[in-house]
């Protein structure tokens, strides 16, 4: 299950939402100003990565989703290299 970041957009109050369906549909609210303005956040996350090459960097790109808003793509690197 998923667990998803949510950053009110009027107070500027931190949330989390567990979702326990794939196609479960909600409406979030803050709860400290009930507003619903909310943009979704990036979670900090914890990882090791093996030591020696550049590769086994992480990497952060950004890129334009919308007009006058910008989104990121971790890449972590794994097994799989």
């Amino acid at each position: 299950m998923p667990v998803y970041e949510f950053r009110c957009l009027e107070c500027g109050q931190l949330l989390e939402k567990r979702f326990t369906r794939f196609n479960e549909k909600i409406e979030l609210r803050c709860p400290h100003c009930q507003s619903s303005s909310l943009e979704r956040v990036i979670s900090k996350v914890n990882f090791i990565t093996r030591s020696g090459s550049s590769r086994s960097k992480p990497t952060l790109t950004t890129k334009s989703c919308q007009p006058g808003s910008k989104c990121m793509t971790l890449d972590i690197p794994g097994a799989d290299e």
